[in-house]
This record gives structure tokens, sequence and C-alpha cells, in this order.
């Protein structure tokens, strides 16, 4: 019965955002634009609506209601007016008045509180508000089911709530961050998106805004802590705060003011917990007002996992002195301790406890578990000294990089602390609780990155997150019971405003969000940012994007990761992010004016700026390439890297000069010219470039004639093929390949016309033409006429290509060999994959027989990884499985190759580069081919920090595991290959057979043909090209 409950809830969600009325993002819709069913009118243009609270409510809560009163101007034309009423209680709000000049009296410019309103909004919290108290006593609400609830609220329609008024909607929250849910659910409802500032989001006009007469209940949050962490914060961020707010005397100008905008919008996204910007700043220092202001916005403050006792890194290099190493200098240490516990005692934090090394670093070359034991201890005693109780004092342990060993080791911390779990800062959570874990009563959480600086590689200068595995992770550490913190690192929180929103929404109630939930909450979020006209499309957009640049982070994209001689893989790739570019320029072009900007920021940039880039490395790669064998065509491409860098840096200032410079500096990451090192390079540069001189002529002649799979050109000599050879050989053509291809070029200074001859069989896709030396290259695909080839295999066919000016002194026309086979299948094989002359490729999804075992099956993760889609266990918590209790995954195969115990048949699996979340049950799968002995692979093998698994760096570099079996004699014919996956976390994307065919390419070769249909009436099929 949970189960049903939990799918119809599921899809009663998924249902809702496809309706054609106003919700907070997977929530529970209470406003519309239009009367019906008895709806309360809550706003006109000409009448606004009034806010009444108490005065005596947290200031917090006031504060949102004015904004909630403003987010009503943005979009009837009028604010709504806001009445705090009885006497201010004792709670301050200097910090807010100071910083955001809201009037001291809460009230709203433009629409005064006397003013005749159309409808009536009363919020409170319980225990703090008299209208609230008044109105559960009276019985005219219910708080049953959210009273004790931590952040709970509910919204209601009541009738005579007061006795000067009629009817009102009236919001109560459990607490104060609950009412502040409550009164931001309604901003969002009505169209102001939590991105209005930070990504400019245009308000939609509204004539009338109407309450819905429906009960809104919202439970508390899936994850308790739920919040960011701004960091590697230079040299975007940081350029944009320096241009825009004074310098503190310390020299960091992250000030207050910057700070009441994350504030906001950390609140609007249902959030509440902030790691500051920390590498040059010291948060409650630079800006004696900022520590205050986040406790009246009721922002639960942190720092860093590398920053203990609410003190920034930069204070000690400021404030302390000594070394930072408690066993030379705690007692200095311990002071600066005491000093940052006294200094943030009166406001709402989670303390960082533990110590790192200096600036993010280890503490020591070795695992010291007593001396870090030590340092907590005497945190403890600190944090007894100061609060009483150390107990009730929210902490958190993160047990990141090394830091983890010491867990490992056997270091215990006490009962009441957070265990901050970490991923390998690329996605891939490290490990989560285990056995007895799961019952501390400090529960665990997770830190996570959408940007890094680091090894193997820095990325932080556009979006590459996918959101599919952002939610499969989160979900995992939701189910091993994880859920008491989750922190993510945004670095300069633009340009990740789509994975932020997603990340808090998934935390706020992941139960909302299955893992075939990301394109509707993509079309919801779009809908909600733009307008439901276009939500589909742009949804797409932003879904193929994250695809795209989740396949390889851009800082570790160079010329060499895409293929461009093997299944043309490069040039498919240029194809998928032009034709993406040409969807989002026309989307932008669509939206009204006022919308463009937010969608540049937000989709239309990422999506030109990453197809630029990409454009820029393959270009590189080409000219590298095709410089060596002497192509014109070199210098094109030479050309069009340096056009690649011309447009990035339009891009760059195009962004920079929107809205009249509001975010210059934004883009100031650089991104070009990494070249294999892991940090940021210094000044943007191209990749390594040749110039061919064309004003001379090749010792070969005019024409140049290359093959697919190949360096090597003919006519005439180079390191590729044999020394005055005029022959090539392209790789055997079957009836289950796709065409070959041979490119003809100039490497001449002379206009010539060429033409190919071949067989009646051999179709080619243009067998002639006249060639300048200014003209792009041609590409030739070669197909089969099985039908009339000859029969049987290893034949050989012949193409002649000749140039009508020569071959220059000593070379001569050039010979290209395509060795066929024209293999047959029997009719007895119907369904199954068909050897692609030396490999099968085949998609996960596209199994012949699944087959499950008791309960547990495989789901389907649509596109997840780098291809297509993923399929991994269905119980997240499914562990030590074997081939007996594991569901199966079988695929049906043909091969024309046999392969022998020398030249074996290699099995190698793709899979997402998860890592042992339990480290005592390590990931693993079973294979077998046909009823050959199973093979059992452990592939994630785990090293002592400072090192991640071993083949780690290459893996996320890639964003896959490649594990390789070998199969050794494996004859021609029927075969079927089994799969079990027997862990979960465990992610499967895409299976590669190599009979000896295989070719170097980043994902892989594409998929074979796949039969498909009933004995004597199968069809051939091409899957997933």
């Amino acid at each position: 019965m949970e189960r049903f409950s939990k799918f119809f809830l599921n899809f009663l969600s998924l249902f809702l955002l496809s309706l054609n009325y106003v919700s907070a993002l997977g929530q529970k819709a209470t406003i519309d634009f239009r009367p019906g069913n008895g709806s309360y009118l809550l706003a006109t243009r000409s009448s606004p609506v009034n806010l009444i609270l108490d005065a005596a409510d947290w200031p917090c809560v006031l504060r949102t209601a004015n904004d909630l009163a403003v987010d009503f101007g943005r979009v009837t034309g009028l604010n709504g007016s806001l009445a705090a009423t009885g006497k201010a209680g004792s709670k301050t709000a200097a910090a807010i008045f100071n910083v955001t000049g809201i009037n001291q009296d809460w009230s709203v410019g433009a629409a005064k509180a006397n003013s005749t309103g159309a409808g009536t909004i009363i919020a409170g919290t319980i225990g703090n508000s008299s209208y609230i108290d008044a109105l559960i006593k009276s019985k005219k609400i219910d708080v049953s089911k959210i009273e004790g609830k931590w952040e709970a609220f509910i919204s209601v329609v009541v009738k005579n709530p007061t006795n000067s008024t009629d009817e009102a909607l009236v919001i109560a929250g459990n607490d104060r961050r609950g009412t502040i849910y409550g009164l931001y659910d309604i901003s969002e409802q009505i169209g102001v998106s939590p991105w209005y500032w930070f990504a400019d989001v245009a308000t939609k006009s509204h004539d009338s805004i109407y309450a819905l007469r429906t009960t809104k209940v919202q439970k508390s949050p899936t994850v308790k802590y739920r919040g960011f962490f701004i960091n590697d914060e230079a040299p975007a961020l940081t350029g944009w705060v320096n241009s825009r707010y004074p310098q503190s005397e310390w020299g960091s100008a992250f000030n207050a003011e910057f700070y009441s905008h994350v504030f906001e919008l950390l609140l609007r996204l249902r959030a509440n917990y902030l790691w500051p910007a920390m590498w040059g700043s010291m948060f409650a220092v630079d800006d004696p007002r900022s520590a205050p202001l986040a406790d009246e916005y009721a922002v639960v403050m942190g720092t860093s996992h590398t920053e203990p006792m609410t003190r920034a890194t930069k204070e000690w290099s400021t404030f302390g002195t000594g070394v930072w190493g408690w066993t030379e200098n705690n007692a200095t240490i311990r002071e600066f301790f005491v000093e940052g516990i006294e200094r943030s005692k009166n406001f709402e934090n989670v303390v960082t406890i533990g110590m790192r090394g200096y600036h993010d670093t280890a503490m020591s070359p070795d695992v010291q578990t007593g001396v870090l034991e030590d340092i907590v201890n005497a945190q403890e005693e600190i944090l007894n000294e100061v609060h009483g109780d150390a107990t009730k004092v929210p902490q958190v342990w993160c047990l990141y990089k090394e830091v983890q060993d010491y867990f490992e080791a056997g270091m215990k911390v006490p009962d009441h602390v957070i265990l901050l779990w970490t991923e390998d800062n690329w996605q891939n959570i490290r490990r989560l609780p285990v056995g007895d874990e799961k019952k501390r009563s400090g529960g665990a959480g997770v830190y996570y990155h959408f940007d890094y600086v680091g090894d193997t590689r820095d990325y932080k200068w556009i979006n590459t997150i996918q959101l599919q595995k952002t939610r499969d992770q989160m979900y995992l550490a939701y189910q091993r019971q994880a859920t008491e913190l989750w922190i993510v690192n945004v670095g300069d929180i633009k340009p990740y405003e789509i994975p932020i929103s997603h990340w808090f929404d998934i935390a706020y109630d992941i139960e909302l969000w299955d893992e075939k939930s990301v394109p509707k909450w993509l079309e919801g979020w779009a809908a909600r940012t733009f307008d439901e006209e276009h939500a589909k499309d742009i949804a797409q957009i932003i879904d193929d994007y994250s695809f795209l640049a989740n396949m390889r982070k851009f800082e570790l994209v160079e010329p060499n990761s895409y293929s461009v001689l093997n299944y043309e893989e490069a040039d498919k790739l240029l194809a998928q992010w032009a034709d993406l570019s040409e969807k989002a320029q026309a989307m932008y072009d669509s939206l009204p004016a006022g919308q463009q900007p937010s969608f540049f920021e937000m989709v239309l940039h990422p999506v030109l700026a990453g197809a630029n880039f990409i454009d820029v490395q393959v270009s590189g790669a080409k000219n590298q390439i095709y410089s060596g064998q002497g192509r014109n065509s070199a210098n094109m491409y030479l050309q069009r890297v340096l056009d690649g860098m011309k447009k990035d840096n339009e891009l760059t200032k195009r962004y920079h000069q929107l809205l009249n410079g509001k975010w210059d500096h934004m883009m100031d990451q650089t991104h070009l010219g990494y070249q294999g090192y892991w940090q940021q390079p210094m000044r943007q540069s191209s990749p390594f470039l040749r110039y061919v001189l064309t004003l001379e002529k090749s010792l070969a002649g005019d024409m140049g004639v290359a093959i697919e799979g190949s360096n090597a050109t003919v006519p005439g000599d180079d390191i590729w093929h044999d020394n005055s050879g005029s022959s090539l050989t392209l790789a055997p053509m079957t009836p289950y390949t796709p065409p070959r291809w041979i490119d003809i070029f100039s490497m001449g200074t002379d206009n010539f016309d060429w033409e190919i001859s071949a067989e009646p069989f051999v179709k080619l896709s243009q067998s002639s033409g006249t060639m300048a030396p200014d003209d792009e290259d041609v590409r030739v695909y070669i197909e089969i006429d099985w039908a009339s080839a000859p029969a049987g295999t290893g034949k050989k066919t012949t193409l002649n290509i000749t140039s009508s000016t020569g071959y220059g002194t000593q070379y001569d026309a050039p010979t290209i060999y395509i060795p066929i086979n024209n293999t047959v299948l029997p009719s007895s094989f119907t369904s199954g994959f068909v050897e692609t002359s030396g490999y099968v490729s085949f998609e996960a999804e596209h199994y012949t027989r699944l087959t499950p075992a008791d309960n547990l099956t495989y789901i389907l993760l649509p596109h997840y990884g780098r291809t297509l889609s993923a399929l991994t266990l269905s119980d997240p918590l499914a562990e030590s499985l074997t081939s007996a209790t594991a569901p199966t995954l079988e695929y049906d195969f043909y091969t024309f190759t046999p392969t022998t115990s020398a030249k074996a048949l290699n099995l190698t699996l793709i899979l997402t580069p998860t890592l042992n979340i339990n480290p005592q049950k390590p990931l693993a799968y079973i294979a077998q081919i046909d009823d050959k002995p199973e093979q059992r692979r452990q592939y994630v093998i785990d090293q002592k920090q400072p090192n991640f698994p071993v083949g780690w760096g290459e893996a996320v570099a890639r964003s896959a595991w490649l594990n390789t079996t070998s199969w050794g004699e494996v004859p021609a014919g029927k075969h079927t290959l089994k799969l079990w996956l027997v862990e979960a976390n465990v992610i499967l994307q895409k299976i590669v057979m190599d009979l000896g065919g295989v070719a170097y390419s980043h994902n892989g070769p594409p998929e074979s043909y796949k039969v498909v249909g009933s004995a004597g009436n199968a069809t051939v099929v091409r899957r997933h090209l």
C-alpha cells in the first residue's frame, strides 16, 4: 500500500505540472489568475492585496511579507499593503533595516496599509503571531499536521478570521522558515521567480490574482539543512563584486548588501543554509552586518569543510599567530576557536568541527587519528563552555578527501555530530552510511559539487551538470538516510541557476521526483521562468545541452578528445551542437524582449559558448591532423580556431554588456588553453596549430586522398604507410556496417579534376569533381549494393582515383582497397545485434530479455550518461547479489568473426563513474557469454587518500568507467551475453564487444545493427546512430 501511495503521489505531482494553472514547481497549487469554483480574489490592477501580520513575529517573516507585497506589484502593477500590528517583539531587525532600506514599520511604498484592497493575507508563526494563535484557539485553522514539524506550513482560505476581516488567505508556519516558505510559495505561484534578480527573470503581468479554496499542508522538507557553498569565486564573482561594492579594510567586497541578495535567493528556493565565500573573504569580519543579517533573514550559517568553529580561513592569516598546527600551537588555536564560537553564539549556525591543513590541504601526510580526536574533544569542550550543552548545537564533520580515511581508521566523533559524506568533486558520491552509522542521532549528509578546482582538472566556467545524475546520486543518499544536511559547491552561483534550482527542489521533497522526472521538472521550470507555450521546447534544449556538456567537461576537452578519424565521432558531435545552437537561437528570437536577457544568461549563452568551444577543439584537431597530411584545408581550420577564439570573446562581452553591464566580469573565467595542466590557464590560448605553406605544391601533386580511420594519405610518403606506397586499405565492409568514407583534398597550387572508378556494385556519394586550392575537402561516402556484390567473404574491391594534374615526379595514381564480406544471417536469427565488421556495440537499454529476481529488476534512467540512457537496479539498497539473486539482462548477438585464445573477444562495459558507497561492498557486475564460466568483476578499486580509485582520473574525465573482460575463443554464430549488476549504484550505459575491429573513440563505436521480428519475417534496423 505504501508503494502504491508513493507511486500515486509521484504520478499526481507530474500530472499537476502539466495542467494550465499556477503552482510553485512541483508543489500543490493554491493560486490562479482566473475566477472559478468560488476562488477568493486577492488583488487586481486597481485593488491591492492587504497583508496583515503581528509586529511581534520574527523579523524574517515580516521582511518576507514585505517582499510578497512588492511581488504582487511586480505582477499587477500595484504593490500590496502590509500592516504589522501591535507592539514589536524583542527580536532585532536592525541589520535588515540598515542593509535593505525597508521601512521600520515594514510598510510598502505605493500602497498604504489603509487603502481599499481586494483581498487579505494573514500570515504568521505559531507561538509568535497573535493572529495565528487566535485562529488556532478558535479552531478556524487546524495546525495539527504541521505543529512541531520543522519548516512546515499550512495555507487555507478562512472566513471571518478577525472581527474586521470577512475572509482571508491564512498562512501559518510551525517555525519562522515555515512561514517564510508559505509566503514565498505565494510569490512563486503568482509568477515571481526566485531568480528575478540573480538571473533577471521577467515577471509576467496579470490583471487579477485569486486564491483557490483548498487547504495546503506542506510537510517538513526531505533534507533538514539545504544549502550551497560560494567557492572558487575568483576571478568571475570576485571581479563582479569588486566592481559593484566597496572593499573592506581587509580587501574583500563580499559585504552585507551582496549577501542580502544571496539570502533572499536561498529562501525563495526553499533553502536555509550557506557556506559563504571564503578564499579571500571573512564573512563575519569583512562586514560586521553580514552575520546578524543572516540570522535576521533566518539563513543558517556554516563554514566550509576546512574552516572549523565558525571562523574563515583568512582569519587565521589575518589575526592568528604561529603555525596552523594543533600539535605545535594548540593553545593559540583553541583561543581562536573560542573567539569564533563566542562571536556566533547568538546566531543559528551549523558548526563545522575537525581540522584540516591550512587553505584546504591535508593536515598531515599520514592519518593521525589521535590528534584529530583531541581537536574534536577540545571543540566539544568549547561548545559546552559557551553554549552550556554541546549536544544542542548543530555540528558537522565533513569527511572530505583524506578526512574520510580518519573515519575509516576508526576515529570517533560524538554521536550528535552530522557526518557529512562527500563525492569525488565530480558528482560521484564516495561513501554513505552503512550499518550502525544510520543510527547516529546526528545523522548524515552529503557535500556535492557543481564547480571544482583541483585534480583531475578545474571545471568552473559554465554549467556542465546533468540533472539526471544529480537526482540519481541524491536519491541514493536519501534512501541511505543521509538527509540531515546537503550542501553543494556552486562556484560563482551564476551560471548554475538551473542545477541549483533542481538541487533545492529535490532536497525539499525528493519523493516528487522519480528517475524519469527531469524532463517534466525542466518543463515546469521553463513554464515558470518563461511561458507554457515554449516550455516543452526550452526543456528539451536544456536537457540536450546538459547531456552534451556532461559528456566531457569543457575544460577537459582537447583536440584529441573526440575522434576525427573514427566513426565520424567529432563531426557528429559538432552537428549535435550546431542543431542545438540553431534551436536555442530560434527560441531566443521568438521570446518577448523582456524574457531574452534571462534566456541568454541561463540557456543561450551556455549553448552557443559550449558549441563554439567544442568547435574550437575539433577544428584544432583537424588542423593538427590535416597539416600532417599536407592538406590546404588545414589552414581553413587554423582560421576557424582563431575565429572561434574571437567568437568566444564576443559571447563573453555580450554577457558582460547585458542589461547595461549588470553582470560585468561574471564570465571572466578562463577556459581555453588548459593543454594538459589541471589549473586554470592564466590567459586564453588556442590549441597548438600548424600552418601549411600553400604557395608551394606537394611533392605528390595537387590531389590528396585520405581514408576513414587513418592519418595516412596517398599519393606520397608519410609515417602512416609504406614509403612510395600508392594504396591504402579501408576497414572491411559487410551488409551490417555503416558507409565508409574517403576524403579528396587539395595539397597543391593548381585546380584539378578528379575521378573515381569502381565496380558497378560500389555506390559512391560523388565520383568526380573539380577542386581549386582554396576549396573545401570533399568527403565521398561508399556503400555496397550487396545484392550485386560477390557472394562470400574475403573479397576485395578497388577504387582507382585519378587527378588531371598528375602525382608529382615520383608517385602514381592512388588506389583504395576495400575488403568486402558479403555475410548472410541465418533465418533462424530473428532478434539481436549483428557484428559490425569486428565489433558488436549496443546500448544497455536495448536488451533482448530482462528477467526480474523476485521484486528486484532494472530501471531505465532516460537521457542519462553519454550516449542514450542507463540501467540500474530498482532497489537502491540492494547489496551482495549473485547471478542467482540479481535480475538478469540478456543480449542476443551474432558474430561472423571467430576469436581465439590469442586474439580473444574482449567485452567492455561502459558504466557511470560511480564509487563504492559501502567500502565493504565494492561495485561489481557478473558477465557470461553462452555457457562459458561466469566472470565477476569488481571494477572500482579504492586507494587511500589523497588517491582516488585506480583509474579514477581518466574515468571522471570521460564520464565513464570502461571495464573489460576477456572471453578467449568464441566461434562465429549466434550468442547470448548475460549480465547481472550485483550492487546498487552500478549504472550500465553501453556494451562493446571487440572482435578485433574497435578503433579509438571517446564514446565507443556507434550501436550495431539490430534484427527485430519473428522467424521468417525478420528485418534489420539501425538503432541509435
